[in-house]
């Protein structure tokens, strides 16, 4: 997945806005929280990040081309990165973005939620 796809698909997620922060990353929210990050990796390879159930974090952060993502997971936080990506892997990259974008909408309040035609 390019960046430019990352972009398209995240923007295609409900609710969502695009900023570019942290040292030129594209940051995706949906409503005021992060839910995808692009880029955000030293290498020149393209790197995404997420938010994930511990289930999956716990599955993913062995995984090769995956790691607990730098600044989030060390704090705590279920996220990770994936910085080696092989073509194939695109639909399962669009699952684990779309999951994250769901599990960081449920903790909007509900009256944005609401608003936002989330969750409902």
């Amino acid at each position: 997945m390019t960046y430019d796809e990352f972009n398209a698909f995240c923007g295609s997620l409900p609710a969502t806005s695009h900023v570019v922060q942290w040292g030129g990353a594209d940051v995706w929210k949906v409503g005021v929280k992060v839910f995808a990050i692009g880029g955000w990796d030293k290498s020149k390879q393209p790197a995404f990040t997420f938010k994930t159930s511990e289930l999956n974090y716990d599955v993913l952060k062995d995984q090769p081309g995956f790691r607990p993502a730098p600044y989030l997971a060390s704090r705590g936080m279920k996220w990770i990165q994936q910085y080696e990506i092989d073509a194939g892997e695109d639909e399962q990259l669009r699952y684990y973005i779309e999951e994250s974008h769901r599990i960081v909408s449920l903790g909007l309040t509900k009256k944005l939620q609401k608003e936002l035609g989330l969750n409902q």
